[in-house]
């Protein structure tokens, strides 16, 4: 097995739990939708298990993503940064990290979405608008935050954000796993009144 193949098997467990924690899915709901046993599935992600394309083509058909963004191959001869954009939960999510690593970067567009429906997972997530209004539920605050603010916050809290305005908003998002803190920390604008708070 050369060198490269290496590198390319050693990453893919890292690359599906990270598409699996983006996504907000458990193992046990993953192990429903595949078929694969929890502990394979746990086995996969680890790098104790050597994945096949028996155990990637239902995670990739479950995650509807293509196989090669699970496989992460090297595309040769072109040195075009394709980035394929997928809908989750009804957001546009750009991709913007090629490799595996313990922080990934998403853009993301994301429509008025209705009533809040906060959710938990693991992680740790640095929200950066880009344009538009971003409505932040988290606990139980309620924030909105304009063009050019941050947030950061801990994803083990119950969280839920969309825009605040019929319109898109278009956010960068950064995320770690738990304890990965982000090394930039969002501080208002001195000019800027703080974000404004609702019930």
């Amino acid at each position: 097995m050369t060198a490269d193949m290496t590198d390319v098997l050693a990453g893919v467990g890292p690359r599906l739990r990270r598409v699996r924690t983006a996504r907000g899915v458990t193992l046990a709901a993953l192990s429903e939708a595949t078929g694969i046993s929890k502990s394979t599935l746990s086995r996969l992600e680890s790098g104790q298990r050597r994945p096949s394309l028996e155990l990637l083509l239902p995670i990739a058909r479950a995650h509807r993503v293509a196989l090669d963004e699970l496989v992460g191959a090297p595309e040769t001869g072109d040195p075009r940064v394709r980035l394929v954009p997928r809908t989750v939960h009804g957001h546009t999510v750009i991709p913007l990290t090629r490799q595996p690593g313990p922080l990934q970067a998403y853009k993301m567009i994301i429509p008025e979405r209705g009533e809040p429906e906060p959710r938990t997972h693991e992680g740790y997530e640095w929200l950066f608008v880009l344009a538009g209004r971003l409505r932040l539920v988290l606990a139980e605050r309620d924030i909105v935050l304009g063009q050019g603010e941050a947030a950061e916050f801990d994803t083990r809290l119950p969280h839920w954000f969309g825009s605040a305005d019929p319109r898109p908003v278009e956010v960068l998002s950064l995320f770690g796993p738990q304890g990965e803190r982000m090394h930039v920390r969002a501080r208002p604008r001195a000019s800027a009144a703080p974000p404004a708070e609702t019930g």
